[in-house]
């Protein structure tokens, strides 16, 4: 295959761009206590929102709550990141380059 030359690489950096703006762009849900709970973050791991059924508020059990949000928003985070991984890899090729993802 030899050196890339900078039209190559130039391609590369264009298709770069639009994966990080297609991650930007992209909204991850993810889900705690069977959906009571609804974390939204970017692609690109920026929060976005969060929804809580009232069911999952009692007063009397805070923490259950606060366990329920951080449940939530960890899944969708770990969500945006396979999802940044997968859309990455393929532009890579599957190498795993440090900071691209």
């Amino acid at each position: 295959m030899g050196q890339p030359n900078m039209k190559m690489i130039q391609q590369m950096q264009n298709r770069l761009a639009k994966i990080q703006q297609e991650l930007e762009e992209t909204i991850v849900e993810g889900t705690a206590g069977g959906g009571v709970v609804t974390a939204q973050v970017t692609g690109s791991r920026a929060f976005h929102g969060i929804k809580i059924d009232p069911s999952a508020v009692d007063p009397e059990d805070v923490e259950m709550l606060e366990d329920l949000i951080s449940a939530a928003i960890k899944d969708a985070m770990d969500k945006a990141g396979a999802m940044a991984e997968e859309k990455m890899s393929v532009l890579t090729g599957g190498l795993k380059i440090p900071g691209l993802t």
